[in-house]
Parts: C-alpha cells; sequence; structure tokens
C-alpha cells in the first residue's frame, strides 16, 4: 500500500519545527509547543496537520505579529538549490505559509518579506493568494518586481500563484472573471530561461482557458509571433485541456486543419466485456482516403458511466502523425480499469472514440461487469 502524504508529516514535523524556533528565540516553549500540536493530530490530513501546527504556532510565538514573523523567518534554514525537485522535504515549511495567510495581512510588509524567503525553500502560493484576494493592488505590484527576480522560486511564485484555478487552493474569483492582471504578469515571464518558470505560465494559461476561451486563442496567437521553440513548447502546454475539449480554435492554433478524407479502418476492443481490474486493449487504424497528406493530432476517447447512468467523455494524449494520401497508421492503447482518486468506475456500455482533430470517430465500445 503507498505511503499516505500526512504519514510523511508525522510528529517529528512539529519536533523539527520547535527546535528550528528555539535556535533563534530560546524563550519558545519547545515541548509545550509539540505537546499542544500532536494533541488530536494523528487522524488529521496533510493540510488539516499543517493547520494544525500554523494555530499553535500563534499560540506560543509573541502576540505581537511583525515580531513573531521575524523569529519565524530568521529560523528558516537554507535555500533550495535551482529548480531541483526535493520531494516532501520542503512540506516543513507548509504550517510557515498558513501562519502567514491566517494571521499576516494587516503587515503587508513583514508578510511578503516573509513570503518571498519561505517561496525560495518551499512555496507561498497559497498563502499569497490571500494577499491577492484581500491587497490586491499592493500585491500586484509585488508580483511585477518579483517577475525579474533572481531566484527562480521567486518568478514561478508571480506566475504560480496567480493561477486561477490552483489545485488544492481557493480559486481567485476576481482573476476568473477578468484575468488581465494575470497576463499582464504572464507577459513578463512568457520566456524565462527557466522551463520551471515556463511550465508555471503554460498551466496559468491553462486555467484562463478555462474560463476565457477566446482570451486564451488571442493570447497564444500573439504569442507565436517569431516564437523561439522554448515558447511554442509553452503553448502547447497551455493549450492543451482547450485541445482535449475539441475546441477547434485551440487545435487551429496548433497548426491543425479539418481532417478532411480521414477515417478509422480496423478496430479492435478487447475484452468486450471487462471487469474491474481488468486491462482494456484498444487498437484501431486511421486511413487517408484524401488527395492530401495530412497532419493529424490523434487521441481517444472513453465514455466513462458516471454514477447516474450517464456517460461523460475523458480524453486521453495519443500522439500527431501525418498521413500521406493512401496511407494508413495504427495507434493503441492499454486501459486500466482500476478506481482512481480522481475517477470511479461503474457498470454500463462505455463506447471509445478516435479523436482526430478535434473530431470524434466511432472506434467501438466495451462493457464494464458488475
Amino acid at each position: 500500500m503507498a505511503e499516505r502524504l500526512k504519514d510523511r508529516f508525522g510528529a517529528e514535523v512539529p519536533a523539527r519545527i520547535a527546535e528550528m524556533i528555539g535556535a533563534v528565540h530560546p524563550a519558545f516553549d519547545r515541548k509545550g509547543f509539540v505537546a499542544v500540536t500532536l494533541d488530536g493530530y494523528e487522524p488529521l490530513e496533510l493540510m488539516d496537520r499543517g493547520r494544525a501546527i500554523a494555530r499553535t504556532l500563534k499560540v506560543f510565538l509573541p502576540g505581537d505579529y511583525p515580531e513573531a514573523i521575524d523569529i519565524l523567518v530568521r529560523s528558516l534554514g537554507p535555500e533550495m538549490n535551482g529548480s531541483d525537485n526535493f520531494g516532501m522535504t520542503p512540506f516543513l515549511y507548509l504550517p510557515h505559509t498558513i501562519f502567514v495567510a491566517d494571521n499576516g495581512i494587516d503587515h503587508f510588509e513583514p508578510s511578503m518579506r516573509a513570503q518571498y524567503e519561505l517561496t525560495k525553500r518551499f512555496t507561498a502560493e497559497f498563502s499569497v493568494r490571500t494577499f491577492l484576494d484581500k491587497r490586491q493592488e499592493e500585491t500586484l505590484e509585488r508580483l511585477r518586481m518579483w517577475a525579474s527576480d533572481a531566484n527562480v522560486h521567486v518568478r514561478r511564485l508571480v506566475s504560480e500563484g496567480t493561477r486561477p484555478r490552483l489545485p488544492w487552493a481557493q480559486r481567485l474569483r476576481a482573476f476568473q472573471a477578468d484575468p488581465a492582471p494575470v497576463l499582464e504578469l504572464l507577459e513578463l515571464l512568457k520566456d524565462d530561461p527557466e522551463l520551471y518558470v515556463r511550465r508555471s505560465v503554460a498551466n496559468n494559461l491553462n486555467d484562463i482557458g478555462k474560463d476565457h476561451p477566446g482570451l486564451l486563442i488571442e493570447t497564444v496567437r500573439r504569442w507565436s509571433v517569431d516564437a523561439p521553440e522554448e515558447r511554442q513548447r509553452l503553448i502547447r502546454h497551455a493549450l492543451r485541456s482547450a485541445v482535449k475539449r475539441g475546441e477547434a480554435d485551440a487545435i487551429g492554433a496548433m497548426g491543425y486543419s479539418a481532417a478532411e478524407g480521414i477515417r478509422v479502418g480496423s478496430a479492435e476492443i478487447m475484452p468486450a466485456k471487462a471487469q474491474m481490474g481488468d486491462i482494456v486493449r484498444i487498437g484501431f487504424s486511421l486511413v487517408n482516403e484524401g488527395e492530401a497528406a495530412q497532419s493529424l493530432l490523434v487521441d481517444f476517447a472513453v465514455h466513462f458511466v458516471k454514477a447516474n447512468g450517464m456517460a461523460r467523455p475523458k480524453v486521453f494524449k495519443l500522439t500527431s502523425v501525418s498521413l500521406a494520401p493512401g496511407e494508413t497508421a495504427q495507434f493503441s492503447k492499454a486501459l486500466r480499469l482500476d478506481d482512481l482518486t480522481t475517477r470511479k468506475h461503474y457498470p454500463g456500455l462505455h463506447r471509445i472514440d478516435a479523436m482526430v482533430n478535434g473530431v470524434a470517430m466511432q472506434v467501438g465500445e466495451f462493457v464494464l461487469g458488475q
């Protein structure tokens, strides 16, 4: 059984935080802090454990917020190097960011200084959203400055922290309604030298496209003019959800046009009757019966049955291919029927389509048993 995230954020975390704070603030009650934090700690999931530690920090640190946050900042360990992935280690600072978000809104400068330092060791993408929500103009002005910071993690924060639909975080409703301030920041970062930052820019654009598909297309068309290869890759990544949704403008922005004369040739789905835990193997061919070569973006969609008995398609990426007149290409995919945290399976008829330049072409079906 896979290790749960909360189990990697156990009793050693508040103990380590107490040790770090005590090293710079000897009056800190280390034992009391740990004891209070661990009371009721075990059943909590990861984020709630972070919140529990943050609440206890407020109790045991000085009541004056600027003094308290200064102690926390002085207690921080070394910065992360480059854009390396350090796994769960930086999550040590999750409670610190929650402490800032919960207590620092009336103390802008010390809070922004703290988030600047925290994001170089973990990320302030969650906490900065409180400031974007409640002190938008001041925070945007600071982020504009940080967009040219020497530290890659600070620059990434400018994009990641302003994502309207950041996973695990509160949505930024103001930016969902009007993403113009976000796009202004992304313009500053679209050619960042670090892939780590550019990937965040792409994810932010992808978020924006879910609420403003036309604005996404307008932006990527503008960015496509004389775009270096790195920016072209960013654009392709930003368009991924729109392409999965079959949006014609997004597919066109990727350089694909309507698939003329393309049809599904042979197709096989095995087994035709499947059970939970089975692997369904999907194979099909596409034939170009037209008179010109065609560039094709090929995905496939499974119409999964939902709890209410209705089916909803989920698109899976396959590949891109060029087909000459009369040419045939083969495609295959294995689909494992296991329940996931993001998808639960229900019995019934599951239709499968090839998605060719955004157009659905029926491949076949299988039945998932009880």
